[in-house]
């Protein structure tokens, strides 16, 4: 019974995680670009949390807490930006460029997977392990269930928001943006960056030099792939 009601109440936070998804959604200009990737990562979400109610995390508990630590870090970043404070490194070419009229919806999308999986994960994987009380590889599994769905809605929003093969042209900028980011390889670069930051939990010094220099290239490649572009 303890368990059934620890699940119950971590899926009300789900709950308000998406609340406050469907919330900024609605109160953002279509075109703008944390509007683009917020309606990116509400699908994630919300297919989540369909594939807890049915049962297909083999721990669900678990996966209702990385998928809130996670969800909560790109939540934070927003809430950062509108109260005029710096969010991670990661985030700040996404904010900044947010309405730049030379970037296509597909980079916003693509640049925030980017900071969200190249930064957010790792340190969501680290939350959610002190929570827990658990290991790193106590979570592969979650970590890889997520990581498939993210793959299958990448492949979506390419499908979604790409320019038609009458735009798209082999020497078209953007097919070399495109063709210089991989979820799959962020992905496992950030199973890599949280077990090493989980075995640096006992350093603090070093464990938040290695995440400040992770969000410093997470941001950098974030400001690549939003690099204006002609129309």
């Amino acid at each position: 019974m303890a368990h059934c009601e620890q699940v119950a109440t971590a899926v009300r936070t789900v709950d308000s995680v998406l609340t406050r998804m469907r919330a900024l959604d609605a109160a953002l200009p279509h075109r703008d670009g944390v509007a683009v990737f917020n309606r990116v990562y509400l699908a994630v979400t919300e297919a989540v949390d369909r594939h807890i109610d049915a049962g297909r995390f083999a721990d669900a508990r678990a996966a209702i807490a990385l998928d809130v630590r996670f969800a909560e870090r790109f939540l934070d970043a927003v809430d950062a930006a509108a109260r005029d404070r710096r969010p991670p490194a990661c985030w700040r070419p996404v904010f900044q460029f947010r309405r730049h009229p030379g970037v296509r919806p597909l980079q916003f999308a693509l640049a925030g997977i980017n900071a969200h999986i190249g930064h957010d994960l790792a340190l969501a994987v680290v939350d959610t392990c002190r929570t827990l009380g658990c290991e790193p590889v106590d979570l592969e599994d979650e970590f890889e269930r997520v990581g498939d769905l993210l793959v299958s809605l990448e492949e979506r929003v390419r499908d979604e928001l790409m320019p038609g093969p009458d735009l798209l042209q082999i020497a078209d900028p953007l097919t070399h943006l495109l063709g210089s980011w991989s979820l799959d390889r962020a992905r496992e670069a950030t199973w890599t960056a949280a077990r090493a930051l989980w075995a640096l939990r006992r350093l603090p010094d070093v464990a938040g030099e290695f995440t400040e220099r992770l969000d410093a290239a997470v941001g950098f490649a974030g400001r690549m792939l939003l690099t204006p572009l002609p129309d």
